[in-house]
C-alpha cells in the first residue's frame, strides 16, 4: 500500500489541535512539516512512496502558488502524478533537483506562506537594467569629440555584378525519396509517460520470448444472457451488466486450470501465485493505465463491473493512485472498443501473459448443418514462451472460449 503521509514539526511557537487536524482531514500526495517564524510560516513539501521516484517542477523559486495548484510532478513506472501545494504562498527553494530521483521521504520544496502574491517581479524573471539602455561614459566622450561636418569618403568604381548561373534541372531520380518540407512538421517532446511506456513495451520485446496464439468466440450466448437481465441487474447492483465482467470471470476460471499462466520468472526460480489481481488496460487522454482488480477470484459478476467502473473513472480524471495500478498477475486489454478486428498484444512486466479482446463481428458460421450469422469475436494471448508451453496456452484460451460461449459453466464450475 502506498499512503501520503502528513508530518508536522514545529520550529517555534505552537500549533493548536484543530489546525493540525485540519491537516490531517485532506487528502493530498504531498506531507507537510510547519514552522512558525516572525515573518511566514514555511511549509516543507514531502511525498512518501515505497520506492523511488523522479520529481519535475511546474513553478520556479520566487513564483507564487495558491492552494491546491500544482507545483511539482512525479514520476512512477506507471504514472506520473501532481503534487499540489497544501497551502497559499510563495515557493522558497527546490531542495530536490529537476529530474533527480529521491527516496521515500525525501524534502523536495520550500513554500513561504503568505496570504496573497509578491507585487515584485519574482527572482525567475530579470529585468533589463536601466544601464544598459544608456551608453557608456567612454561612448558619451567619444560622441562630444566628432566633429560637426561630415567627411566625404573617396567615391569606388562600381563593381561588374557577377552572373548568376542559369538553374540546372534537378539530377533527383525518380526513386529517390522526397523530404518533405521543415513547414508542414511539428516536433513535439515526448510526455514522461509516453516516454515510460515506450521503455516499458521495448523492454518488454527484449525480455521475454513472445509468442501470440489465436481463437475465435461465438459471443451469442453472453450477449443474450446480458440482454435478459440487464434490467434486473441494475435494479439490484445499481450497475450495468457488461461484458466485460463475463471475460474477467472467464479469465479466472482460465488461471485456476492453467496457473502456469499466472506465474512469473524470477531469476532462476519460478513463483507461482495463488491469487488473481486482473490488469485492466484504459486508454485516458494522458495515455495507457492499468488498473488492477485485487483478488477477482473472490468477486461476483456484480462486485467486477462496480470495480472496473470506479477504477476507469479515475484513470480519466486522473484521480487514479499508485497503488491501484500496482502489481497485477494477468492483463485483459480490449481493443475491439476502438474497431479492432485482431492484434497482437505486448506482455505487461512483470507478468507473463496477455489477454487481448477484438471487435464483436458479424459472421457466417456452421452451426449444426446450417450457416448461420453469429457475433464473433477474435481473442488473443501472447505469452512468455520461455515459461509458457503452447499446450498450457492453447487449453487457456479454450478455456476461455468454452466459458464464454456457456457461462452456465461458470455456475456448475465444469
Amino acid at each position: 500500500m502506498i499512503w501520503p503521509v502528513i508530518r508536522r514539526k514545529i520550529v517555534s511557537g505552537g500549533a493548536s489541535a484543530s489546525s493540525l487536524g485540519q491537516v490531517l482531514g485532506r487528502v493530498r500526495p504531498v506531507a507537510v512539516a510547519s514552522g512558525h517564524t516572525s515573518t511566514a510560516t514555511e511549509h516543507i513539501v514531502f511525498f512518501v512512496l515505497f520506492n523511488s521516484f523522479k520529481v519535475f517542477f511546474c513553478t520556479e523559486p520566487g513564483d507564487y502558488v495558491g492552494m491546491d495548484e500544482p507545483i511539482a510532478q512525479i514520476e512512477t513506472d506507471k504514472v506520473t502524478i501532481d503534487v499540489a501545494s497544501p497551502e497559499a504562498g510563495i515557493i522558497k527553494e527546490f531542495v530536490a533537483k529537476e529530474g533527480d530521483t529521491v527516496e521515500p521521504g525525501t524534502k523536495i520544496a520550500v513554500i513561504s506562506k503568505s496570504s496573497e502574491p509578491d507585487t515584485h517581479v519574482a527572482p525567475s524573471e530579470k529585468t533589463p537594467s536601466k544601464a544598459a539602455s544608456e551608453p557608456a561614459p567612454a561612448e558619451k566622450k567619444v560622441d562630444k569629440q566628432m566633429p560637426k561636418e561630415e567627411i566625404p569618403l573617396p567615391k569606388e568604381a562600381p563593381k561588374e555584378k557577377p552572373k548568376v548561373p542559369s538553374p540546372q534541372p534537378s539530377r533527383t531520380s525518380a526513386t529517390e525519396p522526397q523530404l518533405p518540407p521543415k513547414d508542414r512538421e511539428r516536433r513535439v517532446p515526448m510526455t514522461r509517460l509516453r516516454k515510460r511506456v515506450a521503455t516499458r513495451l521495448k523492454d518488454s520485446q527484449n525480455t521475454f520470448a513472445l509468442l501470440t496464439t489465436f481463437n475465435e468466440v461465438d459471443m451469442t450466448n453472453l450477449m443474450k444472457l446480458r440482454s435478459d437481465y440487464k434490467e434486473a441487474f441494475v435494479e439490484k447492483h445499481g450497475v450495468k451488466l457488461g461484458l466485460m465482467s463475463g471475460f474477467v470471470k472467464a479469465a479466472v476460471s482460465g488461471l485456476q486450470n492453467q496457473p502456469i499462466i499466472n506465474a512469473v520468472i524470477d531469476g532462476d526460480d519460478i513463483i507461482y501465485r495463488d491469487y488473481i489481481d486482473i490488469s485492466i488496460a484504459v486508454g485516458t487522454p494522458k495515455g495507457l493505465v492499468v488498473p488492477v482488480i485485487r483478488n477477482a477470484e473472490k468477486m461476483n459478476f456484480a462486485e467486477i463491473e462496480k470495480e472496473i467502473n470506479t477504477l476507469a473513472k479515475k484513470a480519466n480524471n486522473g484521480s487514479i493512485s499508485i497503488d491501484e495500478m500496482a502489481g497485477g498477475s494477468f492483463t485483459i486489454s480490449n481493443g475491439g472498443v476502438y474497431g479492432s478486428l485482431i492484434s497482437t498484444p505486448i506482455i505487461n512486466p512483470p507478468q507473463s501473459a496477455i489477454l487481448g479482446m477484438h471487435s464483436i463481428v458479424s459472421r457466417p458460421m456452421v452451426v449444426g448443418k446450417e450457416i448461420l450469422p453469429r457475433p464473433m469475436m477474435y481473442i488473443a494471448l501472447t505469452y512468455d514462451h520461455r515459461l509458457i508451453d503452447g499446450r498450457e496456452a492453447v487449453f487457456f484460451l479454450r478455456r476461455i472460449k468454452d466459458v464464454v460461449e456457456d457461462p452456465r459453466r461458470l455456475l456448475l464450475d465444469i
